[in-house]
Formats: C-alpha cells, structure tokens, sequence
C-alpha cells in the first residue's frame, strides 16, 4: 500500500471544486449546456420541413412562412449551410425583334401603384429548354394581386400563344382590366392582339423597347418560378412537362409567399374582398370583433 502511495504515476482524484477553482470558474458552469444549441437544431428542423414543401423559398419566405424574426432564421440557415435550389437559364435573343421599329405605344403604368384587382394586367412571356428544344409559357398577372390570371404553351412564340393567355384572363375574371401592359415584342404588337384589346376598351401600355425592366414584374415572376418548376428535362414528355407548369403556377397562386404581399396572390385578393365588405358594412364588422 505504501509502494503505491510512493508511486509517482499515482494521481489522487481531482474533485470538481477543484477543478473549477483551478479553472477560474464556477463549479456550476461545468454542468452548464447552452441551450442555443438545442434552439437552433429543433429550429434546423422546421426550417428543414419549409424546405422540402417550398425548395426555392429563400430566409425571408421562411422567416414569413415560420413567423419567426428573419435575421435569426438567416442565422441558422448559414449554421447548418441550408440553401434554396437555385437554378437560372439565359434567356435566349429573339431576332424577329431586333430590327423591329419601336411601336406608337408608351408606358402609361410608370410609377403607376393599382389600388385594386383589374386595374393592370401585365403580360409576357419566357423561354424553358425541353430536351434539346424551347418551349414558351405566356402569362397574364394582375399587378395588384399579383395573382397569374391566365396562361399558355406552345411551341411556337406568337400571336396566337399571347391571345390565349389573354382570353384564359378575361374567361376567368369576367371583368376588364383598365390598362394591358406588355414589352413591344411582335407579339403583343401584332394586329389579332391589338384588335382583341381594342374590342374590350383596354387601354395599352407598352415598356419602353430595350428596357425589360419596365415589366419587371413578370420577369421577377419567371426568375422564381422556373426556380420552382426546376429541371425541365426530368419530365419525359410534353404532357408531364405541361402537367408540371400547371401545378406549379397552382402552386404560386395559392400557397407560395409573395414578399411584397406577405401571403400568397390568392389569399391577398379573398382578404381585399373580405375587408372590402367589412368597410361597406360597418354592423357586420363590429359583429365580428
């Protein structure tokens, strides 16, 4: 026994006192766990969940979609390197346009801010490569809701495609748009369309040619939306692929946050006409509150 005491390699044991003390800390903070830890992982884990029902949605839309303060959901996306599928194609030259003369139409809409659904229409559409081939998908967005009121594909880009986005529109609201706004393509410039928005009193706007900005809001929704639809080519045919566009424009109408709206296109225009008729009748809304 006494061998052993002698023994250099023979350490008495340190208690946790003792090790605190010569820590300079407490001897409670060794059992201390930081709970940011736990936090941000349950946190990864709904994050995780939005995600995989949303996969373009970036921190804000998840921020929206959780509630929960932007910043920290940025915080921990960078964490646990959580990233939308991002996914953007160049949007090929159209040489019908090039040379063509600007048209007698200007931009009416400039700075132009709709205090309700069916005041602008804007109208365009985008390119989407399908095996080897592009195809076109034109739009009709009511610029106040946001909301896609119509839509078309084809394989060809022209007039027809455009006037039957349009008429999707018109059978869908019922109602007319004050102002129809496009870019100058030969499309929208072409005589069957101009004529149809004619017949029905709209007034047409157009972007300046060269400027696609001034009808950055479709453009801004194509950016998100072929994001959304993601790889093209993992639909075997022209059905699926068809099939695919529809549900995900379903998808952007109904569910999809839209940061300027703060909920989605639709649910935006049924709250418009639900506190429309709250305003128009003051005794049904002090019934509800």
């Amino acid at each position: 026994m006494k061998k052993l005491e002698n023994n250099p390699i023979v350490r008495e044991k340190t208690t946790k006192t003792e090790l605190a003390a010569s820590l300079g800390i407490s001897r409670q903070a060794l059992y201390y766990k930081p709970k940011m830890s736990s936090k941000d992982s349950a946190l990864k884990l709904e994050i995780e969940r939005v995600l995989a029902a949303h996969p373009a949605y970036g921190h804000k839309r998840v921020a929206m979609e959780l509630k929960i303060n932007k910043k920290r959901i940025r915080r921990v996306m960078k964490k646990f390197d959580l990233k939308p599928y991002k996914r953007r194609v160049k949007r090929p030259i159209k040489p019908d346009d090039l040379n063509k003369s600007p048209t007698i139409y200007q931009n009416l809409i400039k700075g132009f801010c709709p205090i309700r659904p069916n005041i602008v229409w804007v109208a365009d559409f985008t390119y989407i490569k399908f095996q080897g081939k592009f195809i076109y998908l034109a739009t009709i967005m009511d610029l106040f809701t946001r909301e896609i009121l119509g839509w078309a594909v084809s394989g060809k880009h022209d007039r027809y495609l455009v006037l039957e986005a349009l008429n999707m529109a018109l059978n869908k609201t019922e109602a007319m748009p004050k102002y129809h706004h496009s870019d100058q393509g030969s499309e929208y410039d072409s005589y069957d369309y101009i004529n149809k928005l004619e017949q029905h009193k709209i007034t047409i706007s157009m972007s300046k040619k060269g400027h696609p900005w001034e009808n950055g809001f479709q453009e801004a929704f194509y950016s998100g939306f072929k994001v959304d639809l993601g790889w093209p080519d993992q639909y075997e045919t022209w059905g699926e692929l068809i099939e695919a566009i529809h549900l995900q424009i379903n998808y952007y109408n109904r569910s999809r946050i839209h940061t300027a709206l703060k909920t989605s296109p639709i649910k935006f225009r049924e709250q418009y006409y639900i506190n429309l008729t709250l305003t128009a009748n003051p005794q049904r809304q002090r019934q509800l509150v």
